[in-house]
């Protein structure tokens, strides 16, 4: 009876854990990177603001550093022109059915609150040990557009 209990509990525990992509995932993403570049799947000139902060522009050259432990990070603004500082999040990887990853990020002050609640749906289209790329799909004129934020590791923490 009492190894019945345990293998349950045992079984329970493994069950309530992450995948081993999502565990991949958070290994490979911890550290420091670059957002380097953004994109849109349209061609055209747009004034994009990400994540309810700043426009796209401003975002370029930004420093983000991801704790997987935690799940928390940072990112920092530092173009001229633009609010500058340092914003804190949340997030959360999550495999979906489909082989995609979901990338959940929540803006928070730096005690991890959010004044809001709200947070952002991305899709984690590309992560190797080098390069990452989030997706985010809004509607524009009420076709799916896609914004694609292409990072590069700096440094291991």
């Amino acid at each position: 009876m009492k190894k019945t209990i345990l293998t349950l509990i045992t079984l329970v525990l493994i069950s309530c854990g992450a995948s081993k992509t999502v565990r991949d995932s958070k290994k490979a993403i911890k550290g420091q990177w670059l957002l380097e570049t953004i994109n849109y799947s349209e061609t055209d000139s747009f004034n994009v603001n990400l994540l309810k902060d700043v426009s796209a522009v401003c975002f370029q050259g930004s420093h983000w550093q991801f704790i997987p432990n935690n799940n928390t990070g940072t990112y920092s603004i530092n173009n001229q022109g633009c609010t500058t500082g340092i914003r804190h999040f949340i997030f959360t990887i999550e495999d979906l059915d489909t082989g995609v990853q979901n990338f959940l990020l929540k803006p928070t002050d730096e005690k991890k609150k959010s004044e809001t609640n709200q947070g952002f749906r991305l899709q984690l289209t590309q992560l190797t040990e080098f390069a990452m790329q989030l997706q985010q799909t809004v509607t524009l004129e009420g076709k799916p557009f896609k914004i694609n934020m292409n990072f590069s590791k700096t440094q291991e923490k």
